[in-house]
């Protein structure tokens, strides 16, 4: 254990800044904050075990970020996606000049470790209680990337979470509606999706007795609430997890939502998820063209993989109130209108399903980034702020720019349509899905204005057209100017020039910045 107490700031961030419009408003007030990820609870109890003062937060948007933390720190640990890492970035910057240590971990730093390590201290991969006793220790010793080595094989449980359960998730110390606690009963995953950042990761069952734990807890102090299992892929050892779910009293069982490929959810196992109080699911159907071993439906692929879904779909949705199926448009396997066309009659299928469809992202350390980089498909210009939807950040195999976003406006136009946003409505019983499904599609129609003006830019712009056709690799003018519009004030943190991301592969850039900052912070960090 370090001998002095040191000020740690572990903070969370969900959102690339403050939130604009009504929706996006209660959007985030209601469902982002609610995203809160295991991890950082964990390192902050870790940190107040080795008797360190601990702040914690989560930003959803609600506040400048930087009124979340005291100026006074010695440690900043920052966890974050890789669409948010640019307003990660100008943190670290902000608090490195007033003298504060920062360290990131997290989704983004295992993908991206390169690119983190231009803007911190220290870039986490893997962690455990030791490896983070070790970072503590150090002082000012980076930039460093380092990682335990070591599978994460118990965490604090959610009684000892519960200081940090009641900041992310409660509304004024108290659980709300839509809390959701957020649990684990495994690492890992035994599929190895190309473009999953969990690809490599072997699956690993935490110990039950901890599971065990956590329910009765919740259970006693925390009935009816919401449990968020963030297991990549929840279930991988069903009859013994469901055994364990199974040792609360039935009458006394918390409602909880789960992600699992469909070939684990047999229909032989879903009264069990019915028994278990499960209440919402999220398959992974990813592609009618591919990944059809997480459906378990063999080699089928097409209508004849859509007709097998649909039929598995239905009869789980006859033991879980909600469901949402995970899709990817835009995959090597997917060419023409059939894909979408194929989604279009999934939605008119079951209203009841909610299809949360993505656009293939070339995360850092999965094949498909690997494989994407060899064939200099990756736009390397592009800063992670657009690892998002609706932005295409590769040039994908079957479609040009234009295309491409022709067809994911069919998408976003046939989600919308208010005759199946009608059916979906009648079709649930459930007043916490049906107030979901309704932000959600309010939600929708901005995003559905974004991608029409995206789309009109592409046909219009030829710079724009030049870049994602691979004519030109500097970045447009229109993605410098949306970049400086989402991050603000925090834009000038990362000038022009420096926003194009290491991707890996290459020798990091790892020094001190090139300009002194001109930025002024808020008078709050300011240690003078």
């Amino acid at each position: 254990m370090t001998a002095r107490k040191l000020r740690i700031g572990v903070l969370e961030i969900f959102v690339d800044g403050p939130a604009s419009g009504l929706v996006a408003l209660l959007y985030n007030r209601m469902f982002t904050k609610q995203y809160v990820s295991i991890m950082p609870q964990i390192i902050s109890v870790w940190c107040r075990q080795l008797g360190h003062e601990v702040f914690y937060r989560t930003y959803y948007g609600q506040a400048d970020i930087e009124a979340l933390m005291p100026p006074d720190l010695d440690y900043l640990l920052i966890s974050t996606y890789s669409k948010n890492s640019p307003l990660a970035y100008s943190l670290s910057h902000l608090y490195r000049s007033a003298g504060v240590i920062t360290v990131i971990g997290g989704p983004h730093a295992k993908a991206f470790p390169e690119d983190c390590s231009r803007h911190f201290d220290v870039t986490v991969g893997d962690c455990d209680k030791q490896l983070l006793e070790d970072i503590l220790a150090a002082g000012r010793d980076g930039p460093a990337i380092v990682s335990s080595g070591r599978t994460l094989r118990d965490i604090p449980t959610v009684e000892e979470r519960m200081p940090e359960i009641r900041i992310a998730s409660f509304d004024e110390g108290r659980p709300g509606r839509l809390t959701a606690i957020p649990l684990l009963s495994s690492v890992g995953c035994p599929y190895s999706c190309n473009f999953c950042i969990d690809w490599s990761n072997n699956y690993h069952q935490l110990p039950t007795e901890r599971l065990k734990a956590d329910l009765e807890y919740v259970s006693r102090n925390l009935p009816g609430v919401l449990l968020g299992f963030h297991d990549p892929n929840f279930g991988v050892n069903f009859d013994a997890t469901m055994d364990v779910m199974r040792s609360v009293a039935p009458g006394a069982r918390n409602p909880y939502v789960m992600e699992s490929s469909l070939s684990i959810l047999k229909p032989s196992r879903l009264p069990a998820l019915s028994e278990t109080n499960c209440v919402f699911v999220l398959p992974g159907i990813e592609s009618w063209a591919d990944y059809s071993n997480k459906t378990g439906v063999g080699r089928r692929t097409g209508a004849k993989k859509l007709e097998e879904v649909v039929l598995h779909l239905r009869e789980l949705s006859r033991y879980v109130e909600g469901i949402q199926a995970n899709l990817i448009f835009g995959t090597d396997s997917d060419a023409g209108s059939t894909p979408v066309d194929l989604t279009l009659e999934f939605m008119k299928t079951m209203p009841e399903v909610w299809p949360a469809i993505n656009v293939p992202i070339p995360y850092g350390g999965t094949p498909l980034a690997d494989e994407w980089r060899t064939n200099n498909r990756v736009l390397s210009a592009m800063p992670l702020l657009f690892y998002r939807n609706p932005y295409l950040t590769f040039q994908p195999a079957n479609y040009d720019a234009q295309s491409y976003y022709e067809n994911w406006l069919r998408l976003r136009k046939g989600l919308m349509s208010p005759s199946l946003f009608a059916r979906r409505m009648a079709s649930s019983t459930s007043l916490r899905v049906k107030g979901m499904n309704m932000l959600r599609t309010l939600r929708m129609h901005s995003g559905y204005r974004e991608v029409r003006r995206h789309l009109h830019a592409i046909r219009t712009d030829k710079q724009l057209a030049d870049f994602h056709a691979g004519r030109s690799t500097v970045l447009p003018d229109y993605y410098e100017e949306k970049y400086e519009r989402a991050l603000g004030k925090y834009a000038q943190l990362l000038p022009r020039g420096r926003r194009a991301p290491s991707l890996g592969g290459e020798p990091a850039s790892v020094g001190p910045l090139a300009q002194p900052l001109r930025f002024v912070p808020n008078a709050a960090l300011s240690r003078n």
